[in-house]
């Protein structure tokens, strides 16, 4: 539930509605908007008594979370949360690119690419260090080795790194290189890797699992937020349907759908959405016309040698031409990139 204060409330009001809560064993999420202080109440809401809590001082209004997920919830937080990713704001007016190879592959494919994307107008780079694949005889990707090269790109081209992290053991180790931590597809109901980085100081990038629904999408961002961790970034990257002619069906209709649901921000990947390159330039201009805060592209200077998901990656020209088109999209949108 959500307890609303008195708009002339003082931090001391604040703080004995605070104690109450937790005095009752839940957590008290304090939320300072512009002109209200909530509380979001978290845990067994049994133990409440909503009429007790209505008559504690300068309490406006006691309110009640109807959806499973909370603190992810437009309830629990009317306005749009905004995050701050190397100084890249997600979430905002500003529609953000994220580009760059499946794989890190060596230093020359990396900041090849590095420097290509950035010109072309990306505003972080993705790079796969340690790389989750249907088969264990395929490349698994360089691990540390490619957390270093990560991080001499960022060095060299001033670009925040975006990776993902596949185990609770390897949290720390990723965090101290990436800005955004990635949960790929097939960890998004990786309870315990959630919980780990609801403990990192550092946003997360999670995507959406191939069969998940949105309601299961919204709670494993929940086990995040309640660790303590609220700078949450959603990513919509494709689901498994009847259709053959792509590698997943792109489900743009979670993305209005999440904003009317939830405050976080949502990106969208027309790359692993539908695992063509061809098809990656017109959903992107779909994905930002249906509302999307972000893209996450695959880019490689030869995708046809690409250790990995060569046949979903643009080529630099391919990519250049991409950004030149969805900016036109951008501005309609009264959004700039």
């Amino acid at each position: 539930m959500v307890i609303v204060m008195e708009s002339h409330a003082t931090e001391t009001d604040l703080q004995v509605v605070v104690e109450h809560v937790e005095a009752l064993g839940l957590k008290a999420h304090p939320i300072f908007g512009v002109e209200r202080i909530v509380v979001g109440v978290i845990g067994d809401e049994r133990l409440i008594q909503k009429d007790q809590l209505s008559l504690i001082p300068h309490v406006e209004n006691v309110i009640p979370i109807l959806k499973p997920y909370k603190l992810t919830s437009r309830e629990f937080k009317q306005d749009d949360t905004i995050i701050d990713v190397a100084g890249v704001k997600i979430g905002g007016k500003e529609m953000v690119v994220i580009a760059g190879p499946c794989s890190v592959e060596n230093e020359e494919q990396l900041l090849e690419t590095a420097y290509s994307v950035k010109n072309a107008g990306a505003k972080l780079l993705r790079g796969g260090a340690y790389k989750p694949r249907t088969s264990p005889y395929v490349f698994q990707g360089l691990g540390e080795e490619g957390l270093k090269l990560l991080m001499k790109a960022k060095d060299e081209t001033g670009l925040g790194i975006v990776t993902e992290v596949m185990e609770t053991a390897d949290v720390e180790l990723v965090a101290e290189y990436a800005d955004l931590l990635q949960v790929g597809a097939r960890n998004m109901q990786n309870t315990r890797l959630l919980r780990s980085l609801g403990k990192v100081k550092k946003p997360i990038l999670l995507k959406r699992n191939f069969s998940a629904t949105l309601n299961e999408f919204l709670m494993s961002a929940e086990y995040i937020l309640s660790g303590g961790n609220d700078q949450v970034i959603l990513c919509e990257r494709g689901i498994r349907t009847f259709v053959e002619y792509t590698r997943n069906t792109l489900d743009l209709n979670v993305v209005p759908a999440v904003k009317q649901l939830s405050h976080l921000p949502i990106i969208v990947d027309p790359s692993h959405g539908t695992g063509r390159h061809d098809f990656v330039l017109p959903l992107s201009r779909a994905a930002i016309a249906a509302g999307a805060d972000g893209l996450i592209i695959e880019v490689h200077p030869h995708p046809a040698q690409a250790f990995s998901d060569g046949e979903q990656s643009l080529t630099f020209e391919a990519f250049h031409q991409l950004m030149k088109e969805v900016n036109v999209i951008v501005q309609a949108m009264g959004r700039n990139c």
